[in-house]
Formats: C-alpha cells, sequence, structure tokens
C-alpha cells in the first residue's frame, strides 16, 4: 500500500481523497494555487504546496509542476480526481516515467478509450450496442452530409477528443451540418487541440444513464449498477438518480454486462463509468467511457455501500478486487443536485464571489459533499459546482421529498446558485411521473 499520494485537484474532490486517505492510513499532501491559498479543506491535508498562480493552464493543469510537487514531497502515487488532468494520458505516462504510481487506469487504455472513434470500435469487439453513425474520423464536409443522409438526419458531430459537451453540434438537415461541422471543429480544436470528429445518428427524447465499473490489474471486473444523468443543462449534468426510474431488472443486467463485456474489452484496470443513451422504447446505445471517477460517484456509493475512492487506491496499489458481483448489492434509491453558482435566470451564467452565509442541510439520508465554508470565496477561474447534495430514502418519492427539504434549508448566500432550479425540476410533474429527456430543462424550465 501507499504511504503517501498528492491530490492533483481542488475543492470538494480534493477533499473527498484526502479523506479517503486518511482512512487507508496514508498521508495526503495537497498542491494548490494562488486563488486557493488559505481555502478550510488544506487544513486536512498531511502537507501543501502551492503550484502557480490562478490560471489552472499555470497550476493545476501544469504538470512540470505537479510532477516537482510530488518529487518535493516524496509521493508514492498521486490521484487526479476529476477535470484538469484526470483523463490526460501524457500525464499519467509521465507519472509512470518518473516512478509514481498514477491512480486510473494505463495511458494506453486512456488513450483508447477517451478518443470517441476508438471507443466506439471497441465497443463494436465487445457486441455493445452502437448508434448508427461513422465507422472511424470523418475526413471532411462532404463525408459527413453523405452519411447523414444514408442515416437519416437529425444527426450530433461530436470531437473525438474531450468531453463536458464541447465540441458537440445537431443538425436537422444539409444546411445546418455544413454549420454544424465547421462549429464542432473550431470548438473542439480549441479545447482539446484534437479537431477529429465523428457523427452518429440523433436518437429524439433520450435519457442518459451510465453504469460504474471497477477493474483490477488482474481482469476483474464487476459494476456497481446504473446512475440516471437524464436532467442537465448544456450537456452538463445538474441531477442524477440511482436506479434509473425507468428501466425493468432484464433491461438493468443487459446494460451492466455490456458495460462489463467493453472494459474488459480494452484491458481497462481501476474506475470507469459507461455511459449509453436509452430510447423512447428504451433500447440503449452505448456514447462513451469516462477514464476516471466520476463527479456524481456518491450517488453510487449510497446505494451499494461501497467507497470508490478507496476502491481505486488500493486497485493502483496492485491490490486484487477481493469484490464478486453477487457482493454487491443496490439498496434504496439515491438522489444528488449538483449546486453551482450560477444564475438559472441567465442560462445558468457562473456568479463567483465571497459567500457570507453558508449553512449545510443534514438529517437522515442526506450527505453534503463541500469544500466551502462561511468565509470562503467561489473563484472565478474554475468549475461554478460549489457542492453535491445527495440524499438516499427507501424510494425514489421519498429520496425526492428529502431533496427538496435540504435544498431549501441550505444557505449560500449572497450567490445566485442552481438551488432554485432543482427545487422546480424535483416538482415538475413530468420529473415526478419519469417523463423526461435529456433537453427537459430546455424545454420545461422557466426560471
Amino acid at each position: 500500500m501507499f504511504s503517501r499520494i498528492l491530490i492533483a485537484n481542488r475543492g470538494e474532490i480534493a477533499l473527498r481523497i484526502i479523506r479517503a486517505c486518511h482512512e487507508l492510513g496514508i498521508e495526503a499532501v495537497a498542491v494548490f494555487s494562488e486563488a486557493d491559498r488559505g481555502a478550510p479543506y488544506l487544513e486536512t491535508a498531511d502537507e501543501t504546496i502551492c503550484i502557480g498562480p490562478a490560471q489552472p493552464a499555470k497550476s493545476y493543469l501544469h504538470i512540470p509542476a505537479i510532477i516537482s510537487a510530488a518529487e518535493i514531497a516524496d509521493v508514492d502515487a498521486i490521484h487526479p480526481g476529476y477535470g484538469f488532468l484526470a483523463e490526460n494520458a501524457h500525464f499519467a505516462e509521465i507519472c509512470n516515467e518518473c516512478g509514481i504510481t498514477f491512480i486510473g487506469p494505463d495511458p494506453q487504455s486512456m488513450r483508447m478509450l477517451g478518443d470517441k472513434v476508438q471507443a466506439r470500435l471497441v465497443a463494436q469487439k465487445a457486441r455493445v450496442p452502437l448508434v448508427p453513425g461513422s465507422e472511424g474520423e470523418l475526413k471532411n464536409e462532404t463525408e459527413a452530409i453523405k452519411l447523414a443522409n444514408k442515416i437519416g438526419y437529425p444527426v450530433i458531430v461530436k470531437a473525438a477528443a474531450g468531453g463536458g459537451g464541447r465540441g458537440m453540434r445537431i443538425a436537422h438537415n444539409d444546411i445546418s451540418l455544413h454549420k454544424a461541422f465547421a462549429a464542432a471543429r473550431t470548438e473542439a480544436e480549441a479545447a482539446f487541440k484534437n479537431g477529429t470528429l465523428y457523427l452518429e445518428k440523433f436518437i429524439l427524447e433520450p435519457r442518459h444513464v451510465e453504469v460504474q465499473l471497477m477493474a483490477d490489474k488482474a481482469g476483474n471486473a464487476v459494476h456497481f449498477y446504473e446512475r440516471d444523468c437524464t436532467i442537465q443543462r448544456r450537456h452538463q449534468k445538474l441531477i442524477e438518480e440511482s436506479p434509473c426510474p425507468v428501466i425493468d431488472e432484464k433491461t438493468r443486467e443487459e446494460l451492466c454486462r455490456a458495460a462489463i463485456r467493453l472494459i474488459t474489452e480494452a484491458k481497462y484496470h481501476n474506475a470507469a463509468t459507461v455511459e449509453f443513451l436509452l430510447d423512447r422504447d428504451k433500447n440503449y446505445y452505448f456514447i462513451e467511457v469516462n477514464t476516471r471517477i466520476q463527479v456524481e460517484h456518491p450517488v453510487t456509493e449510497m446505494v451499494t455501500g461501497q467507497d470508490l475512492i478507496k476502491w481505486q487506491i488500493q486497485i493502483a496499489a496492485g491490490n486484487p478486487l477481493t469484490l464478486r458481483q453477487r457482493d454487491i448489492r443496490h439498496n434504496g434509491v439515491a438522489m444528488e443536485c449538483r449546486i453551482n453558482a450560477e444564475d438559472p435566470s441567465r442560462n445558468f451564467a457562473p456568479c463567483p464571489g465571497p459567500i457570507h452565509r453558508f449553512i449545510q442541510p443534514g438529517g437522515f439520508g442526506v450527505r453534503v459533499d463541500t469544500h466551502l465554508a462561511q468565509g470562503s470565496l467561489v473563484s472565478p477561474y474554475y468549475d461554478s459546482m460549489v457542492a453535491k447534495l445527495i440524499v438516499h430514502q427507501p424510494t425514489r418519492e421519498q429520496a425526492i421529498a428529502t431533496m427538496k427539504r435540504a435544498l431549501r434549508e441550505f444557505r449560500i448566500e449572497p450567490l445566485k446558485t442552481t438551488i432554485p432550479a432543482c427545487l422546480k425540476i424535483l416538482s415538475h410533474n413530468l420529473f415526478v411521473k419519469n417523463q423526461v429527456d435529456t433537453s427537459f430543462i430546455e424545454r420545461h424550465l422557466s426560471i
């Protein structure tokens, strides 16, 4: 087992990893930018090291600074969390070259599954259902239009690299595909330095369902069931829940087995999330693999009773999975609301600033993951998420009631947050009746 781990991240996920390290008897080293200097969560680390100014490119994305910090602190391993360098295969390679264990998959697996074109080929080999689309990279706009006419509009153009909804455009005809192709390529090149695009049939009124997995270096793999992440704005998740409320046990079993086949085919180890779209007829189609821990992993932890961060660390240390699939039970219903410093009335525009009043909710079945406290500053340099509010109850109806109560208790002042939007969604009859899709917010939410 490791003795010291550096967390190459910040905020709530850094705190989450620090806590897991300490429970495993491992010292935790936290890095921070000048913008995060003095943040309360840093006090929980065994050592802290400043790695640069506020800008991510000069701190949390600056590989030389992070490696230097790791060498100064004499750590055994680096945990990247999510975001920043978590899916950067080059960073994982450098860690390995420096004799530091990267807590995640090997660079080859990360590269293969992080490239959505290559991931589709792996899924195909693993007999996982795919959305009709291009077999590989689109060479040009003409090829895209020809394929779109073959499979039928609407279609969606996607960047092969990256994630977070960037480099994605929907097209309903040849003219809009012309614009979509150019816009997606420009955005992909700017965001990921990779303009490679592919095309898929656009599934009407889809739900977004994902399967959480863990695999060890010996080839053992298990799933921790699925999460429904349908409620999104701008392709960014806002509310997640488990189980998916609209699939039956047969579909659930097929979905989870398909995810296992895919990561086994990829010879993958550590945490992974295999994402699917579910159409109106409950058919499921593979879309991508996230080669890291997810923001929404607490939802799975609540319904299975398994600490996913600890499993990540133990697998990276070379320990085998002692869990077998029959050991993992799904219990009750868990739901997560992402609390972001955003103004829903202005198209969820970021609202950074100081927090003068911060009161967390509590009570039976309530969990809050946050790094903030009264007096904290929400920086304009980073993601707008300020907290994750998670509830766990025996039924979906009870989970919704608890979540609404907890949201009303939460005080984050004077910042604008997504709390009012979450309350509106949870109270909407279509959400209650499970009649939502990924465009629900755009079509039905009026703040």
